[in-house]
């Protein structure tokens, strides 16, 4: 079982988390792959990701304490998988993050707080778009209120609702 930051996130939920991964098992997304979690928190959907067959995890949270149990989640989910995992943590906000060289990401998942402005939103899908790789994934987990975030170099390729929780897949151009 992950640990959860005490405050200051919103995990997934089961629902939403098992549809999600169905989908991307079906397509073949993970395997191999080049993940980064944005807006990381305890950092279980990147971590999903890698027990799935990602190539490598960067987890990315701002807030030290979620940071602090992403890298403690890390080290939980290596041991259950023998150790052979390559997950980095990085304690850095989103933008600062991706204005550095990373990447380039296959499947990118951002999970940000629902109270995060709209503009603040695109700005990270804005600065994400060079470092993914051709054809690559960005999955965006929002309010199912909110409105589609702005494509910037992305199609959007599907958008599920989830009770008060709404996915956009968006493919990188």
């Amino acid at each position: 079982m992950l640990e959860v930051p005490g405050s200051g996130t919103r995990p997934t939920s089961d629902r939403v988390r098992e549809s999600l991964f169905g989908a991307l098992d079906a397509a073949d997304e993970l395997r191999g792959a080049r993940v980064a979690d944005l807006y990381a928190g305890s950092g279980a959907l990147g971590l999903e990701a890698v027990s799935r067959g990602a190539a490598s995890l960067d987890l990315v949270e701002r807030s030290a304490g979620a940071a602090a149990a992403a890298q403690r989640n890390a080290s939980r989910v290596a041991r259950a998988m023998g150790g052979d995992i390559d997950v980095r943590v990085h304690r850095a906000a989103v933008d600062a993050f991706l204005a550095g060289s990373h990447g380039p990401y296959d499947v990118v998942f951002l999970d940000p707080p629902y109270d995060l402005p709209d503009d603040d939103l695109g700005a990270a899908l804005s600065a994400l778009a060079p470092v993914m790789a051709p054809g690559g994934l960005a999955v965006v987990e929002r309010a199912s209120h909110s409105p589609q975030p702005a494509l910037h170099a992305f199609e959007l390729e599907r958008h599920r609702r989830y009770g008060d929780t709404a996915l956009w897949w968006l493919r990188a151009t």
